[in-house]
Order: structure tokens, then C-alpha cells, then sequence
């Protein structure tokens, strides 16, 4: 092996990762759209057959995350930390999998409405999804540590819009003499309990977002 294709093999290549996780991203919003739309169905038939294909997103997501570790373990350096990486690998994996699970659960409790709560956490968490795909992009140029630093405030700010429609959804499931079907009204605190997740691991995304800019700053 030629000296400089020796030296190439150990130098960071930021294209790969940056490639990956930008899929990755982009995978998560369309997956979050998807998932707006199967909130916004009226029927189960439709959430079925939307079902499906958020599962092959989820898959897709699964396997991105599967090359970005493997691209770990091939690399002698990175162009991020190696932690971080893989830490934003995961993140973005778990915020996929509480999509497909609350989707997986309007289906099993064959729920075939679609109340104004539920659209509007899935718009939050399109909305956060669409954050993370640009703060992500933009991590890899020092220069736009303003404008990362602005779209974990949004990101913030929305996941606190969550946790106060998460409140009041409970409070109205559970008021003293509502007349709510227990059994119906167990059934959507689950859903909720989910979407309210799904914003708080959106959230801790920008954690591992922060500690980057603090590193490399």
C-alpha cells in the first residue's frame, strides 16, 4: 500500500458520517409526516396501510444506524467526537421508534378518530423532527453555532408546548364526572404518554447537540 493511501485510511472521513446522518435525519422527517398523517386518518383501514410503510421507514433507520456504527469501528479517527456520534445515532433511532410505536397503537386499539390533541402533538413532533434534520446538517461548520444554538431553543420551546397539551389531554381524560369509558380513556393515556416521550427524547437530542458545540467550540 502506497504511503499516502496508508495515511488516507486513518484520516477522518467527515463525508461518510455526515452523509449517514443526514439520511438518517431525513429518514425521521418523512417518517414524522407519515405519522402526521396516519394521526389526521379517520379510518382504520388507512392507519393500516400507513402503518406499513412507517414500518419500512423504521427499518430504514434502523439499518442507517447499523452502517454508522460500522463506520465507527472502521475509522481510527472521526470527525466528532466518537461518543457523540453514536450518541446521536441512538437518539435519532429512539425518537424513530416511539413514531412507529404510537402509530402501532392506534392500530391495536383499532382507535379510527382523530381528535384535535392527537393532531396537534403530531404536528409538534413533524415540526421537531424538521429542527433536528437542520440542526444536524448544520453541526458540521463551527460557524453556525448561532443558528444551532437557535434551533435547540425552537426545539425547546416546542417540546414545552408538548408537556402543557400532554397536561391538559389528562386532566380532560381523567376529570371527575367527564363520563369517559375507562377502558377508552386508559387506551389514549397510553397514546399520550407516548407522543409526550417522543417530544421529551426530541429534547434530550439537543443535549448531545449542545455537548458537540461545547467541545468544538
Amino acid at each position: 500500500m502506497k504511503l499516502d493511501s496508508f495515511l488516507k485510511f486513518f484520516l477522518p472521513r467527515e463525508g461518510r458520517f455526515q452523509e449517514l446522518l443526514e439520511r438518517d435525519t431525513k429518514n425521521l422527517v418523512e417518517s414524522a409526516e407519515l405519522s402526521l398523517e396516519i394521526a389526521r386518518a379517520t379510518r382504520l383501514e388507512e392507519r393500516r396501510v400507513k402503518l406499513v410503510e412507517l414500518k419500512a421507514l423504521e427499518h430504514e433507520g434502523d439499518d442507517i444506524t447499523r452502517q454508522v456504527f460500522e463506520a465507527l469501528n472502521s475509522s481510527f479517527i472521526t470527525p466528532l467526537d466518537r461518543e457523540d456520534i453514536r450518541s446521536v445515532a441512538v437518539d435519532l433511532d429512539d425518537i424513530l421508534d416511539y413514531l412507529e410505536g404510537i402509530a402501532r397503537y392506534l392500530v391495536i386499539f383499532e382507535i379510527d378518530e382523530a381528535p384535535e390533541p392527537l393532531t396537534r402533538f403530531a404536528e409538534i413532533l413533524v415540526e421537531m423532527c424538521r429542527e433536528i434534520d437542520t440542526v444536524t446538517r448544520l453541526l458540521w461548520d463551527l460557524g453556525n453555532e448561532r443558528r444551532v444554538r437557535e434551533s435547540m431553543v425552537k426545539i425547546s420551546e416546542l417540546e414545552n408546548q408538548g408537556d402543557d397539551l400532554y397536561i391538559t389531554v389528562l386532566s380532560e381524560l381523567f376529570r371527575e364526572g367527564s363520563g369517559a369509558d375507562p377502558i377508552a380513556a386508559m387506551k389514549w393515556k397510553e397514546i399520550y404518554q407516548n407522543l409526550e416521550d417522543a417530544c421529551d427524547s426530541c429534547k434530550d437530542f439537543t443535549h448531545i447537540i449542545g455537548n458537540v458545540v461545547i467541545k468544538n467550540a
